[in-house]
């Protein structure tokens, strides 16, 4: 009998691959979260800057400084010269000035899904650079990583494996039976004013189980759990912004359920919009399923954003006037580049918010921002006209 050409591979030498993984993911942790370390947030503004940021002239800052309104600014020993403001200090000036964003408490808290089935369409980079985007704008942010994964986690400073205990800090004791009654167990703050975070780890998968489960034991529509757990710390936050996995599950059906808006990031080329194409078909049909059960959802919007677009590639210019053709009331109009600084910045699991230099070239830099700021603040207009409060100021601004 003739000997197979490739001998089969054993169950041995799978152990062996693991155990190389393992070493590659722990050198990589390892140079990214050294011991005894933590993130922290190193940008500072000028006078200039802070007085755009907060809608104010820089003379009203320095004349509230000078009568103790706010406090005078650190100096530099060595030059005298200001250090500049950091952004808990700016909010402080929206505070003095009365120009925080905040919504009424009136006015419903926006729980925004970025979401997908497919992976590597920009999903978690939406969450993090928008909940980044919106915290520089003074906006009070939570951030809810639903992702086993943990991307997201990483990237706002945790370690998933050493500094996140999935029995006690991630939304798996909230699906437990018999679990906490609200997520305030889980809400950690980070090193971004504004910006509160239910981490996650590998841990969290194990909720699909706990779905199941629960769902054989109890009569409740168990998928809105996840909407309980926001409804019960929603209102101390402006935006809510929710990582889902990329794949059809359990904890992908509660995200679509506990979401009052979906943005959904779809990169143009054939597989992926072909994907997003099938999501949107699975998306329609699952939840006039669920609403059977648990009763009709409706969004404030539902919004497709181009991500990862080359614009020397025809291909994706051809795609893209595809999707413009085929959904002219549901893309976004501004739309997020490919650019070597965000997968600079993502290397170092950092984002280009939070950069205090250009990671590649300064206009490079300059125009991954303004990519970055013109989808942001596309997004930003969605939720504020969703919010009454705000209506007044948008038709001031011409925005209404």
């Amino acid at each position: 009998m003739e000997q197979p050409v490739l001998p089969p591979v054993s169950l041995a030498e799978l152990d062996q691959l693991s155990t190389r993984a393992s070493t590659v993911i722990n050198r990589l942790r390892d140079r990214l979260f050294a011991p005894g370390t933590s993130k922290s947030l190193d940008l500072r503004f000028t006078v200039r800057k802070a007085a755009e940021m907060v809608e104010r002239s820089d003379k009203l800052i320095r004349d509230a400084e000078a009568d103790g309104r706010l406090p005078m600014p650190e100096k530099d020993p060595d030059t005298g010269r200001r250090k500049g403001y950091s952004l808990a200090q700016v909010n402080e000036m929206r505070s003095v000035f009365g120009t925080l964003p905040h919504r009424d408490p009136s006015d419903s808290a926006m729980v925004l899904a970025i979401q997908n089935f497919k992976g590597g369409v920009g999903k978690s980079t939406m969450v993090c650079h928008l909940a980044q985007f919106l915290a520089l704008k003074g906006y009070r942010v939570c951030v809810i990583d639903c992702d086993s994964q943990a991307s997201t986690t990483s990237v706002f400073g945790l370690n998933p494996d050493i500094d996140v205990d999935e029995e006690e800090e991630t939304l798996y004791p909230f699906f437990r039976h018999g679990g906490p009654k609200t997520l305030h167990y889980a809400l950690r703050g980070t090193y971004w004013p504004g910006i509160a975070l239910i981490p996650a780890n590998l841990g969290l998968y194990d909720a699909e189980y706990e779905f199941a489960a629960r769902m054989a034991r109890d009569s409740s529509f168990v998928l809105d759990k996840l909407r309980e757990g926001i409804d019960s710390i929603k209102d101390e936050f402006d935006v809510i912004l929710l990582d889902p996995p990329p794949a059809l599950g359990m904890l992908s059906l509660s995200v679509l359920r506990a979401a009052n808006a979906i943005v959904i990031p779809a990169p143009p080329n054939n597989i992926d919009f072909g994907s997003t194409a099938h999501f949107l078909k699975m998306m329609g049909a699952t939840l006039n399923e669920l609403a059977r059960a648990g009763g009709v959802r409706d969004y404030a919007f539902i919004k497709i954003l181009a991500t990862k677009m080359n614009d020397s590639k025809s291909a994706h210019q051809a795609i893209k006037r595809m999707m413009d053709a085929v959904f002219p009331h549901d893309m976004l109009n501004a739309v997020l580049k490919d650019s070597a600084e965000i997968d600079n910045a993502a290397a170092n699991l950092a984002t280009v918010y939070e950069l205090t230099g250009a990671a590649t070239r300064t206009e490079t830099h300059k125009r991954c921002r303004a990519y970055l700021d013109a989808v942001n603040g596309e997004i930003e207009l969605l939720i504020r006209k969703t919010w009454p409060s705000h209506h007044k100021s948008l038709r001031k601004e011409g925005l209404l």
